[in-house]
């Protein structure tokens, strides 16, 4: 085999009947073993060891999941260990089920090139009724009105509807913190007129019994000062003065500048809430412990 001058030239073909000297022969990935032209391939010398690499893999039917088969090992091995680990036969509606447009009676199928979301309703349609009047487009939300205890109504409608609860103690609930909240606020207004009136009054007061005193005593350095704002005057008439044109005119633009709360069932208006909170537990079957 071979030549003087390149002696290793050349390789007989494995195979027992052909055993064919080919000076450029080819090696098996497989087996290892050399070959000539004609039995190169894993068919033509009957590798042993042609499917060691071979990948096959089984669609399972109740997951539709691949599953692959090892080559050495039972395939009912491999079936049972996907079975017990991985099948999840609630996978299988998503993979076979195809996504279809919802316009009634419209029967394509929604893939990446042909599904559109609607920007309004965000829901997923075909080209063909990719517009909302096509779709029937509800249109975006509305936002919730600017009422402010919007919500709170909201929720304890939506808990009294529910029959496997109490209605009456979420409705306590709700109505108790209103009347507290609105209470509260009520209050502290009132203490802030009082406290207003009863200042402006000890000025009048004041102004009405000493304005000669103040006059004819000439003290220098005497300063009054505002309770409201902390301006300071150097007589009383000024400072009563004051407090008719700044402070009176700012309190009597106030109460008529007082919010009105709307009833969110039948649209009366009141301008106390807590008032409000009353007529809504009367006239609209809500309840309060308070």
């Amino acid at each position: 085999m071979g030549t003087p001058e390149f002696p290793d030239l050349g390789k007989h073909c494995s195979v027992e009947d052909c055993k064919q000297i080919d000076f450029l022969p080819f090696t098996c990935d497989r087996c290892h073993l050399v070959y000539c032209l004609e039995h190169r391939s894993y068919i033509k010398h009957h590798c042993p060891k042609a499917d060691k690499k071979d990948v096959t893999v089984v669609i399972c039917p109740l997951c539709a999941k691949g599953v692959r088969l090892i080559p050495d090992e039972d395939p009912n091995i491999t079936w049972e260990t996907h079975v017990n680990t991985e099948c999840d036969p609630t996978n299988y509606d998503k993979v076979t089920k195809k996504k279809k447009c919802l316009v009634p009676g419209c029967r394509e199928v929604l893939t990446f090139s042909n599904t559109i979301k609607c920007r309004d309703c965000s829901i997923d349609h075909c080209l063909k009724h990719r517009f909302g009047p096509d779709h029937k487009c509800p249109g975006p939300k509305k936002p919730e009105s600017g009422f402010p205890f919007m919500g709170l109504l909201s929720r304890s409608r939506k808990e009294e509807s529910k029959p496997n609860r109490a209605p009456a103690t979420s409705s306590s609930k709700w109505a108790t913190s209103f009347l507290n909240a609105a209470s509260t606020v009520r209050a502290s207004a009132e203490a802030s007129m009082t406290k207003l009136s009863s200042e402006l009054s000890q000025k009048w007061q004041i102004a009405r019994d000493g304005v000669g005193l103040s006059n004819s005593s000439g003290s220098v350095g005497q300063v009054e000062e505002c309770p409201q704002c902390g301006a300071k005057f150097s007589s009383v008439t000024t400072l009563v003065d004051h407090v008719e044109k700044v402070h009176e005119r700012n309190n009597q633009s106030l109460v008529f500048k007082m919010s009105i709360d709307v009833c969110p069932k039948c649209s009366q208006g009141f301008r106390d809430p807590v008032a409000l909170v009353q007529h809504v537990e009367r006239d609209h079957g809500g309840t309060s412990n308070a």
